[in-house]
Parts: C-alpha cells; sequence; structure tokens
C-alpha cells in the first residue's frame, strides 16, 4: 500500500504501519530514521519528511543510528561514513534548521525509544533490502506506540524496488525492460528542500565527532582509511561534475572502452563509494548524465546501465530471496552444478588466512587481493577473476562463497552492499548468469583463466600497479608513524 504525497511520487513510499485513530491524540514531530541514504540534497526520504511535518503543521529531526561494526565494518568504511556525516549534521542544522540526533547501540531500542520521548506520530525509514534492516524494522514496528505511523521511502533507487518489480527477476535482461517503461514517471528533477515551519522544541545533543571518530579508527585499525576518496556530499558532486577530474566533464568519453580495463581505474566513475553510502543520489548521476547523452551516447548509455539497472538488480536479488548470501540463494541448475563437482580434484586449497594475506601460486591473483587491501576497491573485471579462483581453491562452493564475502565486506570501502553480495553470487554462484560449457571444479558456472585475462590486458603491468600501491602504502605509513612519533617527543 503506498502512502499518498504530494512532493514525492506516492508509488516511492510505503505504509509499514498505519497509526490507530484516537479522537483526542495530538498530532507529534516527524522523525526520519536515516541510514542508507547519507544526504540532505536530492533525498526523497528527507523531502518526505519535511513535507509531511509541514502539512501537520508539527517539527521535524533527523535520528541516525550508529551499529557497532556493522556487518564487520571497520575504520575504513567507518571513518567514511562519520566523517560524511559530520558534515551532514552541520548542513541539516545551519542551512536547514533541522536537528540532528546521534544514537549508539541497537536501532529496535533506540529509534522507537527517542520516537517515543518525543512524541512522534511518524516514524519515516529509508529502504534496504538487507535482511539485518528488515527485521530491526520489523521489530521498531512493533515496539512504537499504535498511534505512530512509519512510512518506508525508496530513496536509494531510481525506479523504487517494489514498483520495478514484484518478485525474483532472473537476469539483467528480464528487469530491464520493467525499468526502462517506469522511468518516465520516476526519473525526474527534485524538488527544493522546504525549510521547517515549526522549531523543534529543545536543542539536539552535542555530538562529539572527533572522539567519535578517533574511537571508531582505533577499533577498527586493522583494516585503515582510504586516502583517495573524500568522503561527504560536496567530494561527491565534485567527482561526477567537478570541473577537474569530473567523471561526466573529464572523464565519461574513454567510459566505454577503459572501465573492463584494471590498469585504467579512472576509466571507471569513481562513485560507488558514495552511492554505497548514499552521499550522493543515483537519480542525480542519472540526470546529469541524461542531460549530455548527445556528446557521449555509448559512453552514457553503458554507464546509466550500471547505475540503474544492474544496482536495482542487485537490490531485486537481495530482496526477493532471503537467501542472497549461500548456495541456498542459487538457481537450481547452478546449485545442481555445484554440487556436481564439489569434490572434483583441485591443484591448490587455501585457506581464508592464506587467501587473505594474498598467499597463492597465482601472482595476478594475489595483485587483485592486495589492490583491495591497500586500495579498498578492487576493479570490477578483476573482482570476478578473484571470486572464480577462490571457488577453484576452496573445499566447495560453500566455502567459497562465505570467503569471497567476508573478504569483500572486510577491505571493500562499499562492501556489505547488495552489489557485493550479488558480485560473489554471480562469480561462484552464476546467479544473473547463464550455464556454460561443463569443466571440472565450476561445473556449468561460466570460467574465467589466467590466460583469458591475458589476452584482455597488461597483467604484468598490473601485478607493478598494485607493488606501487603497497609500497606507497608503507612509505605513508611509515611517515604518519615518524610524524606521531616526534609529536610524542614534545610532551
Amino acid at each position: 500500500m503506498a502512502a499518498n504525497s504530494a512532493a514525492v511520487q506516492p508509488g516511492r513510499v510505503r505504509i509499514l504501519k498505519e497509526a490507530s485513530k484516537s479522537a483526542g491524540q495530538n498530532v507529534g514531530p516527524v522523525v526520519y530514521w536515516m541510514f542508507r541514504d547519507q544526504r540532505v540534497r536530492d533525498n526523497w526520504a528527507l523531502i518526505h519528511a519535511v513535507e509531511q511535518a509541514h502539512k501537520a503543521n508539527v517539527p521535524v529531526a533527523v535520528a541516525f543510528n550508529l551499529f557497532d561494526q556493522f556487518l564487520g565494518a571497520k575504520a575504513r568504511q567507518l571513518g567514511f561514513m562519520l566523517r560524511g556525516l559530520r558534515q551532514l549534521h552541520r548542513d541539516l542544522e545551519e542551512t536547514h534548521q533541522i536537528p540532528f540526533f546521534l544514537f549508539r547501540g541497537n536501532a529496535e531500542n533506540t529509534i522507537p525509544n527517542f520516537v517515543s520521548e518525543c512524541g512522534a506520530s511518524l516514524l519515516v525509514t529509508d529502504f534496504s533490502p538487507l535482511r539485518e534492516v528488515r527485521k530491526c524494522k520489523e521489530e521498531i514496528c512493533k515496539r512504537v506506540s499504535d498511534f505512530v505511523t512509519i512510512h518506508e521511502v525508496d530513496a536509494h533507487n531510481v525506479v523504487p524496488l517494489w514498483a520495478a518489480s514484484e518478485k525474483l527477476e532472473y537476469s539483467a535482461r528480464t528487469i530491464r525492460s520493467k525499468i526502462n517503461k517506469k522511468l518516465p514517471e520516476y526519473l525526474i528533477e527534485f524538488p527544493m528542500l522546504q525549510p521547517p515551519v515549526t522549531k523543534w522544541v529543545g536543542t539536539s545533543r552535542l555530538i562529539d565527532w572527533d572522539s567519535l571518530i578517533d574511537e571508531v579508527l582505533r577499533k577498527g585499525a586493522e583494516v585503515p582509511e582510504i586516502d583517495w576518496c573524500e568522503p561527504g556530499e560536496k567530494a561527491a558532486m565534485e567527482v561526477l561534475m567537478g570541473s577537474k577530474n569530473g567523471f561526466l566533464t573529464k572523464r565519461l568519453k574513454g567510459y566505454s572502452s577503459d572501465r573492463n580495463n584494471p590498469l585504467k581505474p579512472r576509466g571507471l566513475s569513481g562513485l560507488s563509494p558514495y552511492l554505497h553510502f548514499g552521499q550522493i543520489s543515483a537519480q542525480r548521476c542519472a540526470l546529469e548524465a541524461r542531460s549530455i547523452r548527445k556528446l557521449c551516447p555509448e559512453a552514457v548509455d553503458a554507464f546509466v546501465e550500471e547505475l540503474i539497472v544492474r544496482r536495482e538488480l542487485a537490490d531485486n536479488f537481495c530482496f526477493y530471496q532471503p537467501h542472497y548470501d549461500s548456495l541456498q540463494g542459487a538457481w537450481e541448475w547452478a546449485r545442481k552444478t555445484l554440487m556436481d563437482h564439489a569434490f572434483d580434484q583441485r591443484e591448490h586449497i587455501y585457506t581464508k588466512e592464506q587467501l587473505e594475506k594474498a598467499q597463492t601460486a597465482d601472482p595476478l591473483w594475489n595483485a587483485s587481493q592486495l589492490e583491495m587491501v591497500y586500495y579498498g576497491k578492487m576493479h570490477g573485471f578483476m573482482r570476478m577473476y578473484w571470486a572464480k579462483k577462490i571457488l577453484e581453491w576452496t573445499r566447495g562452493p560453500e566455502e567459497a562463497l562465505e570467503i569471497s564475502i567476508y573478504l569483500n565486506n572486510k577491505y571493500e570501502i562499499d562492501g556489505r552492499d547488495p552489489n557485493g553480495y550479488v558480485g560473489c553470487m554471480w562469480s561462484v554462484c552464476g546467479v544473473h548468469d547463464q550455464g556454460w560449457k561443463e569443466r571440472p571444479i565450476f561445473g556449468k558456472i561460466r570460467y574465467m583463466n589466467y590466460a583469458g585475462c591475458k589476452r584482455k590486458f597488461d597483467v604484468d603491468g598490473y601485478i607493478s600497479y598494485v607493488k606501487r600501491l603497497g609500497e606507497t602504502k608503507k612509505r605513508k605509513a611509515e611517515s604518519l608513524l615518524g610524524r606521531k612519533a616526534k609529536e610524542l617527543c614534545t610532551y
């Protein structure tokens, strides 16, 4: 059932819980629980929350709950997220006069408690297909008062997930036409975010961002931050549209030819960290790309295919397939062929620890693993080869899938994302793919090997490139340790 709204298309909003009507019940504030879409600009959920507050003539606030190491997130991911949220906090309160509240702990406790404390009548939430978030929302629906309504807004996808398809789609081919049919309705310009009409009573709590970030960096130091990607909405727009090195303004022309070459990382958009944390809207990216399509039609079409169709296909899989991260989530043909070959002889068997430390006999695979460890991002083409080799070198498909998801979530700046789960499921379990010629270990799952990579790009050049990344990272770490030692000597 869709909620009725003027500024936001009705199909973008779902009612998760309808409040019981009471004649003497006062209408309370609107609370927007933000988690997946961490931005002020181009955010349908925030626009909806503010508009609902306007209609009821009540104040509005934004709440964010910091999960402790959500799905294994470390300093790399949490540092990036918190630095972006610090900017968002300032922008919300100074520019838009909307208070921002940060909570720590279990959202199923903190969010209902806050809703109760401030007497809110409406809770607006982001949409996520991941089961941990969905379970949390189910619990929140039970715990809030019966006088509270809960709306869920898909501000992440261009075409809302439930509007694009009502079932699990088999492949990009089956969902593409459904999405394209809905684009004229949903790929529209955003309205301006209106200022709140009623001021929030009381002040939002002081947030010591520096201490919080220091604590997170210390606890998650095993996977340190990256320095090539600056967090926040402004930085995201600079990557998309910047005059110096923006993707659409300076790098789009080579996208079609360069995006599958691991030696040309600048051939990619560089937007995935921002899209993952919701620091930029996929819809904004699509609108800007569409406006310059005449200049580079092939590149824009390829970019929009990845940005909309492939990303929304990943959300579709994780939403409609509860086993999105296990062999149970594969299609029947894939499960059968993998189990038929589960006990085939392997030339090498590596442990999780050996794989994590890039201790294999394949220098190309080692380089791909180290690119992810050093850089926080493995090139998309290499990620396919990387995961398929894990299938070849472990004791069975279940272990291969478990290890690939573990490493992806731990080291990728955009890990713990539907795209990441589906990428591993595609490589190991043939999800969104077709059956190929049967062979040992892989069965009918698509095969990739070293020789095939050599035909496509300069393998030795890629290995050298990753080695340089490691040397640069080591020098920076040594320099940082030297500076810290000097600081300690001055005290």
